[in-house]
């Protein structure tokens, strides 16, 4: 029997939930693919055959060839959350995030991001207070894609560590 291919994503609230199949939990990583095997909560398994890459978002559903769908959920995974003394510091942290590009979920009065050590350290220098967490990690994207996750600028300078606005 072949393996059930997935082509196309359907955004959260726009397909029939009731029928979902099966669900796939997938980390930040595994929810931005073209082309990838992915196992099932049942067991199963099915091949995401996309024409390009694209974002999978928590509550989406991956639709199969034969009509049936798989719910995707964002697998929680180990983040740190990054709060502020300060909203006015809450906002100057997230500004030297974004000026780094890195992935960052805004989250109210905090922010979440991937443990790097060299980022934590910075942020530490900089007075946030920092705490492990195990969440789904859902960043939006910028200027520059919805699944920003370069660590160089897509128009060429080549380095991640400046500042300087765009």
């Amino acid at each position: 029997m072949p393996q059930p291919r997935a082509t196309a994503i359907l955004a959260a609230g726009t397909w029939p939930e009731a029928h979902a199949r099966d669900t796939v939990h997938v980390d930040f990583d595994d929810r931005y693919r073209r082309r990838k095997v992915y196992l099932t909560e049942g067991g199963g398994s099915f091949l995401l055959d996309l024409p390009e890459a694209q974002v999978m978002r928590d509550g989406d559903a991956l639709a199969l060839e034969d009509g049936g769908f798989i719910r995707v959920v964002a697998a929680p995974e180990d983040l740190v959350r990054v709060t502020a003394a300060t909203p006015a510091l809450l906002l100057r942290l997230a500004w030297h995030l974004g000026n780094r590009h890195l992935p960052t979920q805004l989250a109210g009065d905090a922010i979440l991001i991937r443990h790097d050590h060299v980022i934590i350290r910075m942020l530490e220098g900089l007075g946030a207070t920092l705490a492990k967490v195990r969440a789904p990690f859902d960043p939006k994207g910028g200027a520059y894609g919805e699944h920003n996750r370069l660590m160089s600028h897509p128009h060429g300078h080549g380095h991640h560590d400046h500042d300087h606005e765009h």
